[in-house]
């Protein structure tokens, strides 16, 4: 979940480790670090914080060097602290590295190190990676850097993305990877490695995705890829596909409200060249080789977390719908432990934005160790789960930076809606005429959500209120529910505001008891199937004095008489609610957090990429 960055080359370190990070403070913002080797010297300076902190550190310092790393932290061992901060070095300070991911076996060999007379000074399990890998190189008469790393992690249990310079080994990066994204970048005379590809896009486009168990050598003037067990292998340069000003915020306050605005787009983008209505067809290239494993499926399993699983809830309805076989939905983190029934005809589903969920992950691999059909559908092209997944679709929506996903969702609905399609059209449980019909009104969905971006200044007039409560209830049914989960997390993970979705009928269950003039509800209850069972929850709020938000359709005006606010989203058919219902939410819980004075794009405790369990 951390951000590495490291450099050979002629440009000043300082300018290209710190652009770097800032590219990559999404992954996290506990402290940050960075070290440079130069002359067969080490130059460290590490502090708590955000990285503008390490930048006031070292403003005047000369930096200079032949090759550096940096790193910015989510802390999992030890608290965020100048000590226990990135890099970490050994006994006697040779070397430096930066690391992410957990070695679970570190207890152990810690107690080991000890019993060598190592000296441990902080409280993360990443130093003992420093101090194994000193140890093989004292250990080993003219052994080099690689083998000493080699060596290490042959001892090593759990997830790394792993830098390591060595001031007796002047001018090289060494980096190895298992479980923890790490990609390089192929320059003129210079080489970078990053957790991906956004902290050297401005230098060079051409990259290599970092596999499993595999170890890097990088100088300036070249690379070389080999395996943990000392194989040559000869790695696939390729190129980035998006353009550098998509990790921009483009005049926006935060990159999270830009990235709102960027669904008509996104959802657009999602679409291109995959949907034709006229002809009653979704093409999905990636899926192409695989129509007979689709058409003969007797059961999706989708396995996800956080807001992709979210979205994996609306297509579970999706596809039970347009395709007619039993799904379910598993968090990831869970499932791997559930001891999971596989049936023949089963198909797994992996969804995730960064394509690098080390549960989802874990979870894919579990069902392909017991022979089932694995897809994926993710949004980062190279990624892990799109390398080791059978077959998938990319979502297309460009780099997302802001931590609180928000297009992510919209693409991922937009694109399993596609895949349920599709497989409805491969078994024939959906009709042509049906799927015409909803296949135009899939292509008028950008159109409308750029309508409901156009109601900023009611929904920011809301927030202020919303803004100083300590609790929230979201409800809603059928299609929506899911939505009421995610508008729920969404001003959770941002504004710090307690929040629970609940489907709207469960609330006479429980929830209800909470109900009073000084927490507002959030009801869904646009012109569905279930719109009239929404209403007599409304019914049941109104009795208990609650102040409700209603998300209509356009033209229910009627809807006043019962609720305290009133938002107005285009009608559309009931399955495609779900992606106009949560833009007005997302905006909400973007404007609540602004005028709690909140972090928006770095909500605490929080990162982008979740690469460890």
């Amino acid at each position: 979940m951390c951000g590495i960055v490291g450099y050979a080359g002629p440009r000043p370190l300082k300018g290209v480790l710190m652009g770097g990070l800032r590219r990559l403070e999404y992954r996290g913002y506990d402290s940050a670090g960075i070290a440079i080797e130069r002359d067969g010297e080490l130059q460290l300076v590490k502090v708590t914080g955000k990285i503008q902190e390490l930048e006031n550190r070292i403003a005047g310092m000369d930096l200079s060097g032949s090759v550096g790393i940096a790193h910015t932290r989510w802390a999992t061992h030890g608290e965020p602290n100048d000590l226990n901060a990135h890099p970490h070095t050994g006994c006697d300070d040779r070397l430096a590295l930066v690391h992410n991911g957990i070695i679970e076996n570190y207890h152990a060999l810690r107690t080991l190190l000890l019993e060598r007379d190592h000296r441990f000074t902080t409280e993360t399990d990443t130093e003992v990676l420093a101090h194994l890998i000193e140890e093989h190189l004292e250990n080993g008469k003219d052994r080099t850097l690689e083998d000493a790393v080699r060596l290490a992690l042959q001892e090593v249990d759990g997830t790394f993305g792993l830098v390591v310079i060595d001031q007796h080994h002047p001018g090289k990066l060494v980096v190895a990877r298992r479980g923890s994204p790490l990609v390089i970048g192929v320059g003129e005379n210079e080489n970078f490695v990053g957790s991906d590809a956004s902290a050297f896009a401005e230098y060079t486009r051409d990259i290599i995705y970092l596999k499993d168990d595999e170890i890097a050598t990088i100088t300036s003037s070249d690379y070389s890829v080999r395996t943990l067990q000392d194989e040559a292998r000869d790695p696939v340069v390729e190129e980035i596909t998006w353009e550098l000003d998509q990790i921009e915020k483009g005049g926006f306050d935060h990159f999270m409200l830009k990235e709102i605005h960027e669904q008509p787009q996104t959802v657009e983008d999602s679409m291109r060249g995959r949907v034709f209505p006229d002809q009653c067809e979704v093409k999905l290239g990636g899926l192409e080789d695989v129509h007979d494993i689709l058409a003969s499926a007797e059961r999706i399993i989708f396995t996800a977390c956080g807001t992709s699983w979210h979205a994996c809830l609306v297509a579970r309805r999706l596809f039970e719908d347009f395709v007619r076989i039993p799904v379910e939905v598993e968090y990831a983190s869970e499932f791997r432990y559930s001891r999971p029934v596989f049936t023949p005809g089963t198909v797994l589903i992996a969804v995730s934005q960064s394509g690098e969920t080390a549960d989802t992950l874990a979870a894919l691999r579990l069902a392909k160790d017991e022979g089932i059909s694995v897809f994926g559908v993710v949004n980062v092209v190279g990624s892990t789960i799109a390398r080791e997944t059978d077959a998938g679709v990319y979502l297309h929506a460009g780099p997302e930076i802001g931590v609180a996903s928000t297009k992510a969702f919209t693409s991922q609905v937009t694109v399993l809606s596609q895949i349920a399609l599709l497989m409805g059209r491969l078994k024939g449980t959906l009709s042509k005429k049906r799927c015409e019909g909803i296949l135009h009104e899939i292509t008028r969905l950008p159109e409308k959500i750029r309508t409901i971006l156009n109601q900023t200044d009611s929904i920011i007039e809301i927030a202020s209120v919303f803004s100083k409560v300590n609790n929230a209830l979201y409800l809603g049914r059928g299609y929506n529910f899911p939505v009421a989960l995610e508008g729920a997390l969404k001003l959770k993970e941002i504004s710090y505001i307690h929040a629970e979705g609940y489907p709207a009928a469960e609330m006479k269950h429980g929830p209800i008891a909470l109900i009073d003039d000084d927490m507002p509800v959030v009801v869904l209850a646009p012109g569905d199937q279930v719109y009239q069972k929404v209403i007599s929850n409304i019914e049941e709020i109104r009795a208990r004095k609650g102040r409700i938000l209603v998300v209509a359709t356009e033209g229910n005006e009627t809807i006043r008489e019962l609720a305290t606010w009133v938002i107005h989203i285009p009608k559309t058919l009931d399955c495609f609610y779900p992606l106009l219902a949560v833009i007005p939410l997302q905006l909400l819980s973007y404007y609540v957090a602004v005028a709690r004075d909140c972090n928006v794009d770095q909500p605490r405790n929080l990162a982008k990429s979740v690469t460890v369990e």
